[in-house]
């Protein structure tokens, strides 16, 4: 996968400011002589994976070392005689890799499918082999992260090995892992590409990979990259960064005194806790001097709190808040409500008497590795998941020379919602230029909600999805029909934005041959919406002219009016009307005004325009009802759109003995209807079954007083 990278040190214009502080940096020529004398006796690792072993034990200390002895033997023996562009033996760039996962925690698997993961595509090695000798997961990773041949895909090879590569990930998220630590040490070795090489491998980065880090929670990786790319892409911008780090390294910094007087305050409350100083990486950095302007000492890094449990945390927040200023804009709590990928943490600010804001992370010991590591830091996340039969790895292969065997798909309980979501729609694109497209605007969204469905179940979308995003999420196809939504219970329409934590029903119509709105695509983010919107509409040209006419006028039936029905004011001779707005019935509390012309008008307390009436200084007179129990009222009904609708609706409130004073009923919108009754009752206590009356009618889905 990079036989065109090079040797970083043989670099002039190489950037060693880039490099992550207290990472491990391979010596290339050592590993080049090692590789170049071949492994040593069966009882003893050989010496070029001697510092793999070494990460490896450190986070896995009962470990089999013996499965890396393998895995290295084969792809050394089968990458020798390869050279990178900077002439160092192939196999020093397998091991970089494995060198990268292991500092991050990987478990054996990953190690050992990392070691082999580019024997397959650049080798004589097949899959078979690969499973034969190390079973049927190392055997799917290594297929998941194989190119496809760019002779069968030409233009589409890219495209289509990453989308090969997602499917793979939806089922073992190892597969992601081991190509983000690729493509990290690629990135570290690209000097000896064109400049305009360096810029296509680049932009894929940070369009693809760098927000698939974020989303795996691999911060180590994800930074690194951001830096890598940041350098490429942006060279006046890197230098003017790199120019202020220089600086600050010459002056005094705060932090460290800082992080000191923290000390001194947990030590007294008895919190066991590390405090780190923790330096922002470059393009953190350059955000914070684009959002701040001048940089003073304590913008460079921010301060790692490390505790051991989870109510730790909280301590050290409040001894935080109570010794220092907190600034409250800048607290988040990300352990009560976790990021979509993995990450826990407590985010704080305060203000020191010196005048420097200090930005506080506070984590566990655990929460740390989990931020820094993500889903490398599960370990093997598949270990005691129920199977599912299925030959997921035929399908993900896309070749005759995929693992042949039947593959079983893990449940994994840490998939998140942006990845199901992305291995549904991408089956709907089938055109490469398509997928690649949308894959970038999917990536694009930084942000994760979760909203509730009336089932009681989830849906996880991105920050700014519709309606129309959560039908299409929940129903598939069939939110063609969508017409409407609820949510909070509240009627709303399609186009509405939700909000982390809201609570949606969806409302379908009846009528098999609806369909979206051309404006739909305004509105929907999802590429499972966009896509199904789009393919309907080409489908269907003539389909969307019918629901953008012009709307007409409400057609109204109108009836004989009377005028305050069973109220009477506490004024002589004073003409009484019911308010059209909340039109009161017995034995609803009221209130009287006196409007112009000396009639009094009777509104429900509840009434907004009560408090209205209240403050323009209307006079207020005492109302009650009489002792006839006959009454007014007008009431809401929302529909979806069919024949002899109305008809039944009339129907409906004749049986039950009410006199229609007028009704309304305005053009259909989206397939929906809304009608508004004036009506007589003989009985207020009837209210409740002619409402129950009118719900049942086919095709009504809400009746409400106005």
């Amino acid at each position: 996968m990079s036989a065109e990278a090079t040797n970083p040190e043989a670099r002039p214009d190489a950037r060693p400011e880039l490099r992550r502080r207290g990472r491990t940096r391979l010596d290339l020529r050592r590993l080049g002589r090692a590789a170049l004398l071949g492994p040593t006796s069966r009882d003893r690792l050989p010496d070029a994976i001697g510092h793999v072993a070494e990460a490896h034990r450190a986070h896995h200390p009962d470990a089999d070392l013996s499965i890396l002895r393998r895995a290295y033997v084969l792809a050394e023996s089968s990458h020798r005689g390869q050279m990178r562009k900077s002439g160092e033996p192939y196999i020093t760039h397998p091991l970089a890799v494995t060198l990268i996962l292991a500092e991050l925690g990987a478990e054996t698997t990953t190690l050992t499918a990392s070691l082999l993961h580019d024997t397959v595509e650049d080798t004589e090695v097949t899959l078979d082999q690969v499973r034969e000798e190390f079973g049927d997961e190392v055997c799917f990773i290594v297929d998941g992260v194989t190119k496809v041949e760019k002779i069968d895909y030409g233009a589409a090879a890219e495209p289509e090995t990453f989308r090969k590569m997602l499917v793979a990930t939806g089922n073992d998220v190892r597969v992601m892992s081991i190509k983000l630590a690729d493509r990290l040490h690629n990135m570290r070795t690209l000097g000896v590409m064109r400049p305009d090489k360096q810029a296509r491998i680049a932009k894929v980065t940070r369009d693809v990979l760098i927000p698939l880090a974020e989303r795996l929670g691999v911060q180590a990786l994800k930074t690194e990259l951001e830096d890598l790319v940041f350098a490429i892409l942006h060279p006046e911008e890197y230098e003017h960064t790199r120019a202020l780090i220089a600086a600050h390294a010459g002056e005094r910094d705060p932090l460290p005194a800082i992080a000191e007087s923290v000390r001194v305050v947990l030590r007294e409350a008895g919190i066991h806790a590390e405090v780190l100083v923790r330096p922002r990486h470059f393009v953190s950095v350059h955000r914070i001097s684009r959002k701040r302007g001048e940089l003073r000492g304590s913008d460079f890094g921010r301060l790692l709190i490390l505790v051991g449990e989870n109510a730790d945390c909280y301590g050290v927040l409040g001894e935080l808040h109570t010794c220092f200023t907190p600034v409250v804009s800048e607290f988040k709590d990300f352990i009560a409500v976790p990021k979509f990928n993995l990450y826990q943490s407590l985010h704080t600010a305060f203000a020191t008497s010196g005048g420097h804001v200090a930005e506080v992370i506070v984590r566990t010991r655990q929460m740390h590795r989990v931020a820094e590591a993500g889903v490398v830091a599960l370990g093997n996340p598949y270990a005691t998941a129920a199977a599912v039969t299925a030959t997921a790895a035929g399908a993900a292969a896309g070749s005759a020379e995929a693992c042949a065997d039947p593959y079983e798909e893990r449940v994994d309980p840490t998939r998140p919602g942006w990845l199901s979501r992305l291995l549904d729609w991408q089956q709907s694109a089938p055109d490469p230029d398509t997928f690649w497209s949308v894959l970038r605007a999917e990536l694009a969204q930084d942000r994760e909600i979760t909203v509730f469905r009336a089932d009681g179940g989830t849906l996880g979308l991105p920050g700014g999805a519709s309606c129309i995003d959560a039908a299409y999420a929940q129903h598939g196809e069939a939110a063609h029909g969508c017409i409407g939504a609820r949510v909070n219970g509240r009627l709303t329409s399609l186009t509405s934005r939700l909000s982390d934590g809201d609570t949606v029903q969806l409302l379908l119509a009846h009528d098999a041959s609806s369909g979206p709105s051309a404006d739909w695509l305004e509105h929907a983010h999802t590429p499972a919406a966009r896509i199904a919107i789009s393919s309907w509409l080409k489908a269907h040209p003539d389909g969307a002219a019918a629901t953008t006419t012009a709307a007409r006028a409400p057609l109204s039936v109108v009836g004989a009016r009377g005028g305050g029905g069973n109220a009477v004011a506490d004024l002589p001779d004073a003409t009484v009307r019911l308010a059209g707005c909340c039109t009161p019935v017995p034995p609803d509390a009221v209130a009287g005004f006196v409007v112009r012309g000396g009639a009094v008008t009777v509104h429900r307390v509840q009434c907004a325009a009560v408090a209205q009436m209240r403050s323009l200084g209307r006079t207020s007179v005492a109302v009650h009802w009489r002792a006839t129990a006959d009454c007014r009222v007008t009431l809401l009904a929302e529909s979806f759109g069919r024949p002899h609708l109305l008809a039944d609706l009339t129907e409906a409130i004749a049986r039950e003995g009410v006199e229609v004073v007028s009704a309304t009923v305005e053009p259909p919108v989206e397939q929906r209807v809304r009608h508004s009754y004036t009506l007589q009752l003989p009985d207020a206590t009837g209210l409740p079954a002619l409402m129950r009356a009118m719900r049942d009618v086919p095709g009504v889905y809400d009746v409400s007083r106005a």
